[in-house]
């Protein structure tokens, strides 16, 4: 984070925030975390007086100070994306795997996410969220150093989307943690049941460094809009932002950063560590579908949070993401359940379940940045397109992804990402992308180009397929060579529970 520090004009010292905050049609959910002090200049020429008079001081106008009721939604949102991993992602996934291996992946993605919280305070805040290059951040929070403003004795601001408008910066912290918590714990459902404890922590700490935070930078990280002061400084302004945001594209809550990013390291792993003991040859029901209902609830009312707390305040963009985040789910859940019940004669709670979470992966990106009607039209078509991705394209696919990392979170986040560049358009309902800072003037109806925008959308997609794919590839092979991926086979049929941990989750 770059400080900019200037002394008042005046006797008050009086300081207000340059914002990091996320493009409100853009990506919302990360604001840039580099918060930026700038002088104010509040004094006014004294209005003239007689001769006899003394001239009135001059006032200085009050620094915006973080409005109580922001503050309070995005705490709330904050607890509301932990639920979403712990217990919402963890008991979705282990009512999926055999019986044997449930307290496994218990352990496996609360200790994840733990792990990643810690990391995140230690240097990922500061690699994701400070000024550094187009592809990675800087040291300026390191230990979350900074988030107390000594000079000014007060917690350090940033800004939301509107100027002039901050937050304080250890909310947004403590925000964008949850998400690096739960991306990394969403891969571990590709190698669930066959992965040594260790070495499925050892690979999150290297993916975790080496993909989430980049991507994150490169999608999420700009100077804020009190940074566009004026049109001379935009293209400067816009030059120390993330590769990916400085191409424009519309994230506004994760569908690259989180879902294809995690996606594409799921499939990797699911390669690279094999598949699982007896695959296509014996029988691997989930042991609990009433534990993974459970589960894919707590995930679609975490999502809210996850989704509407993307727009960094309590206002009309939040609610316009909280009812997508409604309305897109049911509708893949619908589409999810029609599929399935043409190709198999039956719908299932599995794929109902399924559907919801494809829903809610599909509209993160879009979530703020589409009309309600375009959002309706993006959850149908997860529905349809993830029932495809965890039948017909794994068969193509050959790997053992365990619990359908790739068919859901990769084909969901896709298909979400390259709507969004569709149903953005003002001219389809969507609120348009903002087409110059300065003026915070958006991109006027005639002006917007859907074919433009998807492109955008389609370089974002592929570089996180790349840089994640060439990531994992690394990151696996070094946890192989050092501690080795795979449990035995004995440990693998006597099941995770008990050759891991020691545990069982059910007494007979």
């Amino acid at each position: 984070m770059k400080k900019l520090l200037a002394g008042l004009a005046l006797a008050a010292g009086l300081l207000a925030p340059a914002a990091w905050a996320q493009d409100a049609a853009s990506a919302p959910a990360a604001a840039v975390a580099a918060t930026a002090t700038a002088a104010v200049d509040a004094a006014s020429a004294p209005a003239a007086t007689p001769p006899a008079e003394a001239a009135p001081a001059a006032a200085a106008a009050p620094a915006p100070a973080p409005n109580k009721g922001d503050t309070s939604w995005m705490m709330v949102s904050t607890l509301l994306v932990i639920m979403m991993t712990v217990p919402g992602l963890a008991l979705f996934y282990g009512g999926l795997v055999r019986s044997k291996n449930m307290l496994s992946v218990l352990m496996q993605v609360m200790v994840g996410f733990s792990l990643m919280v810690v990391l995140w305070v230690l240097y990922g805040y500061s690699f994701a969220f400070t000024e550094g290059n187009a592809f990675i951040g800087g040291t300026d929070r390191l230990f979350m150093k900074g988030l107390w403003d000594n000079a000014a004795g007060t917690f350090a601001l940033g800004a939301t989307f509107s100027k002039g408008t901050p937050m304080y910066e250890i909310v947004f912290a403590g925000f964008q943690a949850t998400f690096a918590g739960i991306t990394a714990c969403l891969i571990i459902g590709a190698f669930a049941e066959r992965m040594k404890f260790s070495a499925v922590l050892a690979f999150l700490t290297l993916w975790f460094t080496f993909s989430y935070l980049p991507i994150a930078h490169m999608v999420w990280y700009w100077m804020g809009p009190d940074a566009y002061s004026s049109a001379e400084v935009a293209a400067e302004m816009t030059s120390k932002a993330g590769l990916i945001w400085q191409w424009g594209a519309l994230d506004f809550a994760g569908g690259t950063v989180v879902h294809i990013n995690a996606a594409v390291a799921g499939l990797v792993g699911a390669y690279m560590v094999g598949k699982r003991v007896g695959y296509g040859r014996e029988q691997f029901t989930p042991h609990s579908l009433t534990l993974t209902m459970v589960g894919a609830s707590l995930l679609w009312v975490g999502w809210f949070g996850f989704n509407a707390g993307s727009a960094l305040e309590a206002n009309g963009f939040a609610a316009l993401a909280f009812f997508n985040t409604l309305a897109a789910t049911a509708a893949a859940v619908l589409a999810w359940c029609v599929g399935e019940a043409l190709l198999k004669g039956k719908a299932s709670m599995l794929g109902a379940a399924s559907g919801a979470v494809a829903g809610l992966v599909a509209i993160t990106p879009a979530a703020g940045n589409v009309g309600i009607g375009g959002g309706l039209v993006i959850g149908l078509v997860a529905g349809f397109a993830c029932l495809w991705g965890v039948s017909g394209l794994k068969k193509m696919l050959g790997a053992d992804d365990s619990l359908d990392v790739f068919g859901v979170h990769g084909i969901g986040g896709i298909v979400g990402a390259l709507l969004t560049g569709v149903f953005n358009s003002p001219n389809l309902g969507g609120p348009s992308a903002v087409a110059d800072w300065t003026t915070v003037a958006m991109v006027a109806p005639e002006a917007y180009s859907i074919a433009g925008q998807v492109w955008i959308q389609a370089k974002a997609v592929l570089l996180t397929i790349v840089w994640s794919g060439v990531v994992s590839v690394v990151a696996y092979k070094l946890v192989d060579l050092t501690i080795g991926l795979r449990v035995t086979e004995e440990e693998e049929r006597e099941g995770l529970d008990i050759s891991s941990h020691g545990e069982t989750a059910y007494h007979k």
